[in-house]
């Protein structure tokens, strides 16, 4: 069983930075790909980006809305995975959420763990 806990979300303008957080439990944690998604209203919800643990290092994969922009990092020694917010649009307003999958992909239902959210506001 994992738990997640996102934390950094807020408002913001457009332009500006945020730095989201998500704390894991569990002593395994270096072996899930951790993943972000994003829901706005009336909108499904769909990838943002994901970083997989290998033996040979860590790969990472953004959407392509994203690309170039935020960046994801994990810290396997605090269970913590960041997503790097710059150059923010209105169009990233959403609620985020982190989540973990023991065989992961960038597919939300590969997924298996999630955590509660936390919202993201730019205002243009």
């Amino acid at each position: 069983q994992v738990q997640l806990v996102e934390s950094g979300g807020g408002l913001v303008q457009a332009g500006g930075s945020l730095r989201l957080s998500c704390a894991a439990s569990g002593r395994t944690f270096s072996r899930y790909t951790m993943g972000w998604f994003r829901q706005a209203p009336g909108k499904e919800r769909e990838f943002v980006a994901a970083i997989m643990w290998s033996i040979s290092g860590s790969y990472t994969y953004y959407a392509d809305s994203v690309k170039g922009r935020f960046t994801i990092s994990r810290d396997n020694a605090k269970n913590t995975v960041y997503l790097q917010m710059n150059s923010l649009k209105p169009e990233d307003t959403a609620v985020y959420s982190c989540a973990a999958a023991v065989k992961g992909g960038l597919a939300v239902y590969e997924y298996d763990y999630w955590g509660q959210g936390t919202q993201v506001t730019v205002s243009s």
